[in-house]
């Protein structure tokens, strides 16, 4: 009889298994340079290949990687597909990246190595580094010229970076809570850390409030203004993985517990009250998004579970979110959602990224699979691609399998959207799900994710 998932180790746990790679700055591959036994080199240091090195003659599913040529995706014609898509970089050697967002025409990576990376995004070339002393970076959130990172210590960091125009050197604003020499002023005054690792931040940018979630079950508010800690609540039963505020000043949390939650902080008052739960199917949810039409008070909420459903949550004329329907996006967990513009991008533990757009009466279409990765995707970033002429945008992502790449997707003119993934909630569990396989994962990792032995975690 198989471990249940209580008694099971997580995904990190099970990766972490190997010697940490010591190697202090990432590579930059072309894919046209990448030899063949690269492969090999890769599936080598990855304990998801359960400390056996599989060449790709000995398994089907296991290929070359990809070359940067462009692609059209989905499979099929190019006079059907709506987008292409090439991988333009990709970087290694810098142990888990575990966080990457976009600020000030900069992409900055956040990683176990315990740098915070900056990097130009189409060059791919580092723009400079910060060694943190307080350990690994865990989680990143930007907003204008801040960012914020949480790190080992299970404190934050806050930086500004309106000056790095020549040179990465951000100056520190602040860490919270900022240590006392005095214990009891820290805990009463400032606020304690959390007790367990920071996953996940979110910033009420109108109340500079920010907002962190952890492995503690815990999420804590921050007021910059002062710096203090003013509201502390226990808001699940398990790991809070991610967590969003929308225009309202709402937040959004979830969690391994299954569900997702509203909080709205009391008129008046510094601490937060549950106005709803958002809860469907049963299983752990890792990633949230959430997009709101500037022109109109449409907002859609998605979460990514570890079925490798997208669930949708609609705004009410109440101000509530009610569930309008379910995405079957992936064949394995999905790790880490963003929104550009009309595009949702999810990320998943079957190692592939996918691009969807909205469409009328929320449907949603398949538009491009980028399919690279050797690992579970566990962080995704996006923005638009300025000064070129045509319609595009890039996408960065991160992997277990310690790679950093860069993908540049192409809009075509015109084109006719094919291929509908989408179902009522009503729908869920009608019929049977047939999926593709995967090119790139490791059989025995898939295996063993099948058997149920291992959960997929930060």
């Amino acid at each position: 009889m198989h471990r249940s998932l209580s008694d099971s180790k997580t995904l990190s746990t099970f990766l972490y298994e190997e010697t940490p790679d010591q190697s202090p700055t990432f590579h930059r591959v072309s894919h046209h340079q990448l030899p063949r036994r690269s492969l090999d080199t890769v599936l080598s240091r990855n304990s998801w290949c359960n400390k056996t090195v599989l060449s790709p003659k000995s398994s089907p599913l296991l290929t070359p990687s990809p070359k940067s040529s462009w692609s059209f995706s989905p499979p099929c014609t190019p006079s059907c597909s709506p987008l292409i898509h090439h991988c333009i970089s990709s970087l290694h050697r810098d142990g888990n990246i575990h966080s990457v967002v976009v600020s000030k025409g900069l992409v900055l990576t956040g990683s176990s190595s315990a740098c915070i990376r900056a990097w130009r995004p189409l060059t791919s070339c580092e723009w400079g580094f910060i060694q943190a002393s307080s350990g690994e970076v865990r989680a990143m959130l930007a907003h204008g010229d801040l960012v914020f990172t949480s790190h080992k210590d299970r404190r934050i960091r806050v930086w500004n970076i309106e000056s790095c125009t020549t040179k990465f050197s951000p100056s520190k604003v602040t860490t919270l809570p900022k240590p006392s020499p005095l214990k009891f002023l820290t805990s009463k005054c400032r606020g304690s850390p959390h007790k367990d690792i920071i996953s996940c931040m979110a910033y009420n940018h109108v109340d500079g409030i920010l907002y962190t979630g952890s492995w503690d079950k815990t999420v804590k508010a921050w007021r910059l203004s002062d710096r203090r800690c003013t509201d502390s609540f226990l808001a699940h039963g398990d790991n809070i993985n991610d967590m969003v505020v929308n225009r309202d000043g709402n937040l959004f949390t979830c969690s391994s517990d299954g569900l997702v939650k509203m909080w709205s902080q009391v008129r008046g008052e510094t601490f937060h009250t549950l106005t709803m739960t958002l809860s469907f199917l049963p299983f752990p949810t890792y990633a949230l998004a959430l997009h709101e039409a500037p022109e109109s008070r449409e907002s859609l909420l998605y979460s990514g579970s570890s079925d490798g459903c997208l669930n949708l949550w609609e705004r009410k004329l109440s101000g509530g979110y009610s569930h309008v329907g379910s995405i079957h996006a992936h064949r394995f967990a999905v790790l880490c959602l963003t929104i550009l513009n009309d595009m949702v991008i999810s990320g998943s533990a079957d190692s592939t990224i996918k691009i969807w757009k909205r469409g009328h009466g929320k449907t949603h279409h398949c538009l491009a699979v980028l399919d690279g990765h050797r690992g579970p995707v566990k962080c995704l970033s996006a923005c638009i691609e300025t000064g070129v002429g045509e319609k595009g945008f890039l996408v960065f992502s991160a992997s277990l399998d310690h790679t950093f790449k860069v993908w540049r997707v192409k809009v075509l003119p015109e084109q006719k959207e094919t291929q509908l993934f989408i179902c009522d909630s009503d729908s869920m569990n009608d019929g049977k799900i047939v999926w593709e396989e995967s090119p790139v994962l490791s059989p025995t990792w898939v295996k063993k994710v099948q058997l149920g032995r291992l959960t997929v975690s930060n």
